[in-house]
């Protein structure tokens, strides 16, 4: 399945070349980079001996192509580079919503598995959900993934707007949750260095807890959650309130569903 050619080395091309060199999962001889602005993380791939903006005669080398830029830009990048590609070449997209198909047929019908992975991929400890019709490019995408954390097959396409919504987005959302409760505990009277570990840790501790005990959330929830205390009562404002948590989310996870379709489109 090597070279691999990337197309693209932005935040999240970036995370997986970090990621493959840390999991020392591919040979940094084996890693072809296309990107006329590379970052650190191209540039430190370089550096150690992969090959950065090749010329289009050494494209045909390539066995997989992971298609890394974004979405407005994923036509441009197939018109440059897909004459030249082997015949046997197989593409790899983390565009979001833009379908297999489409890609497939602006790169000469060649097999193509689509993922939507997350920036953890440069820790290991990444997700990434996948969906490929063709066997070979679903086998490709795995290679190149597992590696990388935790995949999960999808069994049809139309389900990678939501895994886009539920897991490609979600970690700014999380982001958000950590940086809107630093504010809450600052505006509580905590010093903001204060109120930044406290959250930070626990909610770090929290999810390293979900991760290791397998528990169901609302489980874990409930343990932490003493009727009449103070927990219950900051969860009657997230989780009862109109407009609270679960409803933000529904409306959230829906906006980012149709964005991705229109990204597609």
């Amino acid at each position: 399945m090597t070279p691999i050619l990337m197309l693209g080395a932005g935040r999240m091309g970036g995370a997986m070349v970090e990621g493959w060199r840390a999991a020392q999962a591919f040979a940094p001889s084996d890693l072809m980079i296309r990107d006329p602005l590379p970052g650190p993380s191209a540039q430190a791939a370089a550096e150690a001996g992969a090959v950065l903006n090749p010329p289009d005669s050494e494209l045909a080398r390539a066995r997989t192509v992971v298609l890394a830029v974004k979405p407005q830009l994923w036509r441009e990048a197939a018109a440059e580079v897909a004459a030249w590609l082997a015949e046997d070449a197989v593409i790899v997209s983390i565009a979001a919503g833009v379908k297999a198909q489409d890609i497939s047929k602006e790169f000469g019908g060649r097999p193509v598995a689509r993922v939507m992975p997350t920036t953890a991929a440069a820790i290991g400890q990444g997700t990434a959900s996948l969906y490929a019709d063709d066997p070979a490019a679903l086998a490709r995408a795995h290679a190149l993934f597992e590696p990388l954390g935790t995949v999960v097959d999808l069994a049809d396409e139309g389900l990678m707007h939501a895994a886009t919504a539920v897991s490609g987005s979600a970690p700014a959302y999380l982001y958000a949750f950590i940086e809107a409760l630093e504010g809450a505990g600052a505006a509580a009277g905590l010093s903001p260095e204060d109120a930044r570990r406290l959250a930070r840790s626990t909610l770090t501790g929290a999810a390293a807890l979900l991760a290791r005990t397998g528990e169901d959330p609302a489980e874990l929830r409930r343990q932490v959650t003493s009727p009449g205390g103070t927990t219950e009562a900051a969860l009657n404002v997230l989780l009862s309130a109109k407009g609270g948590l679960p409803d933000l989310l529904r409306e959230a996870v829906s906006a980012a569903v149709r964005r991705s379709k229109e990204l597609g489109a």
